[in-house]
């Protein structure tokens, strides 16, 4: 039988949610996937699972708490033992595009204080090159016009140049992140070598942080037509 992509998502987060014991400090994840991953640890913490977790969202922290899950902060609790998040792009070496939804930066702080992270998704996710998702990079709006003429400019030192956008939220003004900054999209085609341009973004002054996340994720678990595949970083 057929299943949808929702249900891909689901088998994934099922998949991940096997690896979280009591006692366990869990970082939670924003978007779609994610969203599932936190409702099956909150039936688990319903029949008895003790866990805390640090949310990397608004979202997710009311979707956290409409499930019961207990939670902390990374200032009350600054290591974590494993982190589970969704993504926009997973390469085959477990390199990442993360910020379609807005949270990257409080993601990428989590993640970084995790001792492991399984990023969750469903097989249209899994990609050859990164690239094809528009780039997502956190800015402050002080000088904006100014960061985005430095980002262009960074992005021709390690590859082909694409278009810049200010993402816009509904009623066409600026989306506006949780940290009060806004995002910059970039549409790159491809992303021949991820580290570089990581690298170059983060040197730009008025860049508070880039969807690139390399080096983070331990473990990719990906759902599809053929069932859930495991894959571990090299």
């Amino acid at each position: 039988m057929l299943m949808n992509t929702d249900a891909y998502k689901r088998e994934a987060a099922a998949r991940a949610a096997e690896f979280v014991r009591s006692g366990m400090r869990i970082g939670l994840g924003t978007g779609s996937t994610a969203k599932h991953f936190v409702e099956l640890i909150g039936e688990r913490v319903r029949a008895g699972l003790n866990v805390i977790a640090v949310p990397t969202s608004e979202a997710t922290l009311a979707d956290a708490k409409r499930c019961g899950i207990a939670l902390t902060t990374l200032d009350d609790t600054p290591q974590l033992d494993l982190t589970v998040d969704g993504a926009d792009e997973i390469a085959p070496d477990l390199s990442l595009i993360k910020g379609g939804g807005g949270a990257l930066l409080r993601e990428k702080i989590v993640a970084a204080a995790s001792a492991r992270m399984i990023v969750i998704a469903d097989e249209s996710k899994y990609v050859g090159t990164l690239g094809r998702f528009p780039l997502p990079i956190e800015v402050v709006p002080f000088g904006v016009a100014a960061i985005q003429r430095s980002i262009e400019a960074a992005i021709k030192r390690v590859q082909k140049a694409g278009s810049l956008a200010i993402r816009r939220a509904q009623g066409g003004h600026p989306f506006v992140t949780d940290g009060g900054h806004w995002i910059i999209d970039a549409e790159l085609g491809r992303i021949d070598d991820p580290a570089a341009l990581a690298h170059a973004l983060a040197a730009v002054p008025g860049v508070v942080e880039h969807g690139l996340f390399i080096g983070l994720a331990d473990t990719a678990i990906i759902g599809g037509p053929a069932g859930v595949k495991v894959v571990e970083k090299s």
